[in-house]
């Protein structure tokens, strides 16, 4: 039973077999998916998906990358979108603040943090998890979800965590999860190995961030569920615990902090 916390299965890199690929997870032991939205295009998407597949559900958001032309229409547009009885979340939200100086289209950081801020706000009003995107920006972000979590934030994930042990610890206090995919198995890595020694198991999932991040030997491949078991069991070797343990505790963290058993399951 392994729930893959963290897909982007609308992706057009499985434009070509999405069907076949999806109808496949369910023996190969991926049990639960959820699919993040990055833009409304994508939230729309995700929701399709998690009514299509009675083992899907969905995330609405947009990505700190893609915030640059957000309005107060789009929050709208997400509120309602987050009122399907398979939406779980809301993400894919937070703060990116790689590549300033290099890409010409980045988003600036004072809009990052308006629309960051707005979504998380959007999820205390729904009472709803976050899902939270942060990449080299690891003090703004904690300092806004500790102010989110003060406000009566439900709780949520870290995606693809990346920053240092007493970071993570930080985030457990407040009692939010922390995703850990294919990075965990690269060679020459040694921050998530350190994370993962001090963080326990009960604030780890387990998420794909799929087409991307494929674990090794796959690396650069297309990414997706079907790859999870080897994160599994190298989060097991560096826990020193059963890869069937970290499949069984990862699983009922994603359908707790998703509040899947009080969802309403839509069949296919």
């Amino acid at each position: 039973m392994i729930f893959d916390t963290h897909a982007h299965y609308d992706d057009r890199a499985f434009d070509s077999d999405r069907d076949e690929l999806l109808n496949s997870l369910k023996a190969a032991g991926i049990n639960r998916v959820c699919n993040v939205g990055a833009r409304l295009e994508g939230s729309r998407n995700s929701i399709e998906l998690a009514e299509k597949y009675d083992f899907f559900y969905a995330a609405v958001g947009i990505h700190p990358d893609d915030c640059g032309d957000m309005t107060e229409a789009w929050t709208e547009e997400l509120r309602v979108m987050a009122a399907h009885p398979k939406v779980v979340a809301i993400g894919e939200i937070g703060l990116d603040y790689h590549g300033f100086g290099v890409y010409e289209d980045k988003v600036d950081k004072e809009t990052q943090k308006k629309w960051f801020i707005r979504q998380l706000e959007l999820a205390i009003e729904l009472a709803l998890p976050v899902i939270i995107h942060s990449r080299n920006a690891a003090e703004d972000t904690l300092d806004m979800m500790r102010k989110a979590h003060e406000e009566g934030l439900k709780g949520g994930i870290i995606h693809c965590f990346s920053y240092s042990q007493e970071t993570a610890k930080e985030y457990v206090k407040m009692g939010f999860y922390l995703g850990f995919g294919g990075v965990v198995t690269y060679e020459g890595q040694r921050k998530l190995t350190k994370v993962l020694s001090v963080v326990p198991m009960e604030n780890i999932v387990l998420e794909t961030d799929c087409p991307y991040l494929a674990p090794a030997p796959h690396r650069y491949e297309r990414n997706s569920s079907l790859y999870l078991p080897l994160v599994r069991d190298k989060i097991a070797q560096i826990k020193g615990i059963a890869p069937e343990e970290v499949e069984e505790i990862s699983f009922k963290n994603g359908s707790r902090v998703y509040g899947i058993e009080n969802k309403k399951q839509i069949p296919v």
